[in-house]
């Protein structure tokens, strides 16, 4: 299955997002295979850096070395998705200031709807940033009421096992981008988050 022939925008009423182009997925995957699924903040605003990109995109090789801190040797996309992982981003534009508006959040959640239900076998999400989370949760609010990540500082939740219809759900930072390598902290908390996911894997 092609995924981006599943999902997509047409209206772009969104106003913080570079809206000459969207990514999503063109990846053709077995959407049986997919058991976790890494959604990071927002797309790059070079195409090039996608996750699933020719060459070396930047998404794939900080996201990689995540999955290397976490003791998986792997050397690419390929192979983490070989395993059962698919990644996406919570917003499918890429960002023109700092921040994603609270509206342009919920405006892609419903994109990220439609892609987490491609997938029956899933049994984890890692929201990979507050982005990520925000819009999980506006997923969580349409389908069962309410949040499924409660508010506060992930460093102070992320170790509280978090279930949304039997799916283990991981609130943790974002590993997509130059970020990555800035703050080792976030980078250690990145591994042990991917460590614990892969536990329930296996």
């Amino acid at each position: 299955m092609k995924i981006c022939e599943k999902i997509g925008c047409t209206d772009f009423p969104c106003q913080d997002i570079e809206k000459k182009e969207y990514l999503v997925p063109e990846i053709d995957i077995d959407p049986l295979n997919v058991k976790a699924v890494m959604v990071s903040e927002a797309a790059p605003k070079e195409a090039s850096d996608y996750y699933y990109s020719e060459g070396e995109p930047l998404f794939e090789k900080t996201t990689v070395q995540a999955f290397r801190d976490a003791g998986l040797e792997v050397e690419g996309i390929g192979q983490l998705v070989d395993l059962g992982f698919y990644f996406t981003t919570a917003v499918k534009c890429g960002k023109t200031g700092y921040g994603v508006e609270t509206g342009t959040v919920k405006q892609c959640s419903f994109i990220l709807e439609r892609e987490l239900d491609l997938f029956p076998n899933l049994r984890v999400v890692m929201l990979m940033g507050d982005v990520a989370i925000k819009a999980f949760n506006e997923v969580a609010k349409r389908k069962t009421g309410k949040r499924v990540i409660p508010a506060g500082s992930t460093y102070k939740i992320r170790k509280t096992p978090y279930l949304f219809k039997g799916i283990r759900v991981f609130p943790s930072y974002l590993q997509a981008g130059p970020s990555f390598f800035i703050e080792k902290s976030k980078r250690a908390m990145i591994a042990e988050d991917i460590a614990e996911a892969l536990k329930i894997l296996k």
